[in-house]
């Protein structure tokens, strides 16, 4: 049982996240995610699909009155927000315009299914998002929630059940406990009983390969096995105590200066379109923030000189640790190359196109990404953060009108 409202990680991050058993799990995920793919049913790791719908929605019966409700993150707050009516949600003052509109087709057809726990979902589409289009000469329909855009076939009967729908929901995550403050939350969702209504098409986030081409070739399987082993011998040059010295460091610098710690500057490199950190790359990242943003941020020169010198420390302690830097951005370097192998076999299936929305029509992408769980119930995103994170920062999105 996890935490409430639940946040993924991505996996060549949780070494930073959870020192050396991190970087570890990681490994041992995309062995299991290999052994997964190459049909060993031994695999302790399963997999979902990454759904990119907005907002989250959190469905099912009070854990007191067994009154159905719906309800946002906020659900998790002090004042426990949730609805149990059309009415309520009227009233909500945090609910305003598409948002309230959203929540208010979200109760009035989710509570036509048969909930008997709580769970959490990606809101896809109400009925006005839907589209009829037509891409490279053949119709669909789409609905785009957020930054990728999905298109299913009119004619297919999946496109039937969606055409049909006035509401689409993929469920992910279940929750459970004898109040809402004491809710855990678990990765996955059994829909199996909620029944079924037109009005509401419903899906689980489960990765399904219905076609027979999300298996791994022997060529593919060998190519990631030697991928793993440049990280497993990466990650052996890593030594806990430097690792441990670096999270602290990074703790410290995020308190000071959030833009300078080295998962802002992957991000940076991610938003450039080119993810290939080093360590030289990472200290002048760390250098050019510290000197234009924390220490140019403050007028006094009193104050500056402070902040200067602190930079400066923590400049010389990131240098003492030149070796372990080295050996972190090829592991992690690793990692994301065998990450990326799996995903490239898990994308060659796909039951509904995905397409990122452009100005001169619309461009196939693939999906958001996938998570892993393992048999204890832990969980890492698996996303191609070069494509997505680029459509996102580059994606016409619905409301750029």
């Amino acid at each position: 049982m996890g935490a409430k409202n639940l946040h993924l990680e991505h996996l060549e991050d949780e070494i930073i996240n959870q020192g050396i058993d991190g970087g570890r799990g990681a490994i041992n995920f995309l062995q299991g995610l290999r052994d997964m793919l190459k049909g060993n049913a031994k695999s302790g790791v399963k997999m979902t699909v990454k759904w990119d719908g907005a907002p989250a929605i959190w469905a099912g019966p009070h854990p007191e009155t067994g009154q159905f409700f719906v309800a946002k993150k906020s659900l998790f707050t002090k004042a426990q927000l949730h609805y149990t009516s059309e009415q309520a949600i009227k009233d909500a003052p945090e609910l305003s315009g598409d948002l309230q509109t959203k929540f208010l087709e979200a109760f009035k057809h989710l509570s036509k299914l048969n909930f008997s726990k709580i769970l959490q979902g990606d809101l896809m589409f109400t009925s006005s998002d839907k589209k009829m289009t037509t891409i490279d000469g053949e119709s669909f329909i789409t609905f785009g929630p957020n930054t990728i855009t999905y298109a299913v076939q009119t004619s297919s009967e999946l496109g039937k059940k969606i055409a049909g729908a006035k509401l689409g929901i993929v469920f992910h995550t279940t929750y459970t406990g004898g109040s809402i403050e004491d809710l855990g939350a678990s990765f996955g969702a059994d829909i199996s009983k909620l029944g079924n209504s037109s009005d509401v098409w419903v899906d689980d986030a489960e990765y399904r390969d219905v076609s027979g081409k999300g298996s791994m070739t022997a060529k593919e399987t060998v190519k990631l096995t030697a991928e793993l082993s440049k990280a497993g011998k990466a990650f052996h040059g890593i030594k806990k105590k430097d690792l441990e010295k670096f999270r602290e460091l990074q703790t410290a610098i995020a308190k000071k200066g959030a833009g300078a710690t080295y998962k802002t500057y992957c991000n940076s490199l991610i938003r450039q379109g080119k993810f290939k950190p080093t360590y030289d790359g990472y200290m002048k990242h760390f250098e050019n923030y510290w000197r234009d943003k924390v220490v140019g941020g403050v007028k006094q020169e009193k104050t500056k000189a402070i902040k200067r010198e602190i930079g400066e420390q923590i400049y010389n302690e990131l240098r003492s640790l030149k070796k372990f830097l080295t050996n972190l951005t090829l592991f992690m370097g690793h990692l994301v190359v065998a990450k990326q192998m799996i995903i490239d076999v898990l994308n060659r299936v796909k039951s509904i196109g995905t397409f990122k929305k452009t100005a001169n029509g619309f461009e196939a992408v693939n999906p958001e990404g996938y998570v892993a769980i393992d048999r204890k119930g832990s969980a890492v995103k698996l996303v191609d953060r070069m494509e997505f994170a680029f459509n996102n920062f580059t994606a016409q999105k619905a409301w750029d009108k």
